[in-house]
């Protein structure tokens, strides 16, 4: 299992918060602990707009427990009807990550039934946990959601290249196959996550820069192209080996798809100034791609069971269309930043 920033984080933020509620002297500290376990998130704004976000909802679940508690006293039924009425507004108010940690506020007080000096408590001890964990993840190892997102860029397409390279040659063993696609498809949707953050972030700013809005285009680009070559191993999966082939069209959907592989490489080291804009390269590759689709309609398409075949060379030349505007962009954002940036890399810009 690996050992992660965000672990550590969460076990200082529960470890600071229990020790201000012992140098406050408040009672039932593990209130506090609770809070900050779930306020811990993976980047600044999201812990500082939990923190708005639970503040309103813990304060509202309080006034209505302390209510509830009152007139309703802290019988099993009136605390579910509570609960579910907290959940109907939290989910009104688009605040559904407050949710449980609200929930546990509403159930503590309205335990005491509704008494006023508890609800109090339990609103500082929550108030406690949550700024226990916005100052640990500002302070400790503070998320570098960008930095992360070309890492596990490269990451993920490493796994990739490597099992669209032995596709067709089908040299791994199947087991082995199985549980680095299984792996790919998760590492590919945290990557999708972390841009679906970014994106979040961009909307959410008044006042977002030009050069975010262009950030966020490069990096929704290097997202959807590692879609699409996760869409080809998928098509190979399921109908590549049930369709009868020749040793020839092994050999053409093998080279296409090393082709690609190499093209997405190139595209990638672009990126991190590693390699100067290619147009030779980029009009060869569509035009290959262009040839290789009519070949496959013409040839292996028209054999029998020839519909698979067609299936996957389709998968492969959209990942190769995609790769095509990628390098575009690549392309376009290199000379962005050379006019505007004073000569900065991409790699560096795209990390602001």
């Amino acid at each position: 299992m690996a050992f992660g920033a965000r672990m550590f984080k969460t076990g200082l933020a529960v470890t600071l918060a229990l020790y201000l509620t012992m140098l406050l002297g408040i009672s039932s500290p593990v209130g506090a602990a609770v809070a900050a376990i779930f306020a811990m998130q993976p980047s600044i704004y999201r812990s500082w707009k939990y923190f708005l976000d639970q503040l309103q909802t813990s304060t509202l679940g309080a006034i209505l427990a302390m209510l509830g508690g009152y007139f309703l006293t802290n019988q099993p039924i009136a605390v579910g009807l509570v609960c579910i009425l907290v959940i109907m507004i939290c989910i009104k108010l688009n605040m559904g990550e407050t949710i449980g940690l609200t929930l546990v506020t509403v159930i503590s007080v309205m335990e005491a039934s509704g008494q006023w000096d508890f609800a109090i408590n339990r609103f500082f001890l929550t108030l406690i946990g949550i700024i226990s964990a916005f100052l640990i993840n500002i302070i400790v190892f503070p998320p570098k959601p960008r930095d992360q997102y070309f890492k596990q860029i490269n990451s993920v397409f490493g796994k990739m290249s490597l099992l669209l390279r032995t596709a067709i040659s089908h040299e791994i063993k199947d087991s082995v196959y199985r549980d680095e696609l299984n792996s790919l498809e998760g590492t590919i949707k945290s990557l999708a996550d972390k841009y679906h953050l970014f994106e979040e972030e961009q909307k959410k700013l008044k006042r977002a820069k030009y050069s975010h809005s262009r950030q966020l285009v490069v990096y929704k680009h290097l997202l959807i192209s590692l879609q699409k070559g996760y869409e080809v191993l998928n098509a190979v999966e399921n109908h590549y080996f049930q369709a009868k082939r020749t040793e020839a069209v092994d050999h053409q959907f093998d080279a296409q798809l090393e082709s690609l592989i190499k093209f997405h490489e190139h595209i990638l080291w672009k990126f991190e100034d590693k390699l100067k804009p290619n147009e030779d390269e980029a009009e060869s590759m569509a035009e290959q791609n262009e040839a290789f689709m009519d070949q496959v309609i013409c040839g292996a398409g028209l054999e029998p069971g020839g519909f698979r075949m067609t299936i996957v060379a389709a998968a492969m030349y959209d990942y190769g269309h995609t790769l095509d505007r990628l390098n575009r962009v690549a392309d376009h954002i290199s000379r962005f930043v050379e006019k505007k940036e004073n000569n900065a890399g991409i790699l560096a810009w795209l990390k602001k």
